[in-house]
């Protein structure tokens, strides 16, 4: 636990010295939604959305680039130089969920700051967009399946549950379910980064308990960054993740909580997030196949916001009921 805890420290600091003058360099190349007109999944405008978000229009976007620089960087050097005992595959997935999806994120962030149509090649679609999620996420299920052995996954009470082939389908739903969630949730300054701290510091109890020393480096260094991340980005932030950090973390939890096989535990411990999207989807469902709004804004966050909550007092209440989600996925994970 020393050496981990000892990772959390050297890539909070790089990250923290890092982050001042990359923040500087994104203002300086203009890596900032220039206006605020968001668009739904069905394509229509996010009005409340945009009015809800006006104010931080201008502020830099794209400090998941950053994490992920750091965080891979480090996370091979452990490996190569301090010959930390992992499967090649598990190092694999673990850095191809989390640079896979945020190259994803990136086009999706690189077209907001260019303003590029939807109707134009770059500017895919979102369905578009959610097709090459599933490609990504179902070959991330393939490398459980093939490489690493995994086909069942630990459902508290009642045990082991074999998925046999259908696992890379499980696993994939899995990932692509979480990617969404983060983005959702990434709404507010300092929001999904908390919670995301959160979730880290609770699986790595997990890995030390089931002595995974590569999984609890990886989410040590990750841990660290994000600390160092989330000194800027609390109110008022000073830098965003994007969707280059959005779904590459998104990514990231989930691919831990499938080496963990604590399936349960991962939608408890991230159970903020699971609320989030649930809220996101039964508002999509609602307005398609009811014709009607099932709130009056969606995500959970936005619906606080829009009721007069300040913004401080919802991302606090929120990382209160993160780390109690955490506590009770903790419960469940060692139960």
């Amino acid at each position: 636990m020393e050496k981990v805890l000892g990772f959390t420290i050297l890539s909070f600091f790089i990250t923290g010295i890092l982050l001042v003058p990359f923040i500087d360099f994104l203002y300086k190349i203009k890596m900032q939604r220039q206006t605020q007109k968001t668009l739904d999944p069905m394509n229509n405008r996010a009005v409340i959305f945009d009015k809800l978000n006006n104010d931080k229009v201008g502020t830099p976007i794209g400090g998941g680039l950053l994490i992920i620089f750091v965080v891979s960087i480090l996370t091979l050097w452990a490996y190569v130089l301090l010959q930390v005992e992992v499967k090649f595959w598990e190092l694999f997935v673990v850095l191809f969920a989390f640079v896979s999806f945020g190259i994803l994120g990136f086009y999706d962030d690189m077209k907001k700051v260019l303003n590029v149509k939807d109707t134009t090649f770059f500017g895919l679609r979102f369905k578009y967009k959610f097709i090459i999620q599933w490609i990504l996420a179902l070959i991330i299920g393939s490398i459980f399946y093939y490489q690493l052995g995994y086909s069942f996954f630990y459902l508290h009470w009642f045990g082991s549950v074999g998925l046999g082939l259908f696992f890379i389908l499980f696993s994939a739903f899995v990932v692509v379910s979480f990617v969404n969630a983060f983005n959702i949730t990434d709404g507010l300054d300092g929001l999904s980064s908390g919670l995301f701290l959160i979730c880290l510091i609770a699986f790595l109890i997990i890995s030390s308990n089931i002595v995974d020393t590569f999984l609890g480096i990886f989410i040590a260094i990750l841990m660290g960054s994000i600390a160092a991340f989330l000194y800027f980005n609390i109110y008022k932030a000073r830098l965003w993740l994007g969707d280059v950090g959005s779904l590459s973390l998104g990514a990231a939890l989930a691919v831990i909580g499938l080496l963990t096989g604590k399936i349960t535990a991962l939608a408890l411990i991230g159970g903020v997030f699971v609320l989030e999207v649930a809220s996101s989807l039964i508002q999509l469902l609602s307005k398609k196949y009811l014709g009607r709004k099932a709130f009056p804004i969606a995500p959970l966050h936005l619906y606080f916001l829009n009721r007069g909550w300040e913004e401080p007092k919802i991302v606090m209440r929120f990382w209160l009921l993160g780390f109690i989600f955490a506590i009770i996925g903790l419960y469940i994970a060692f139960a």
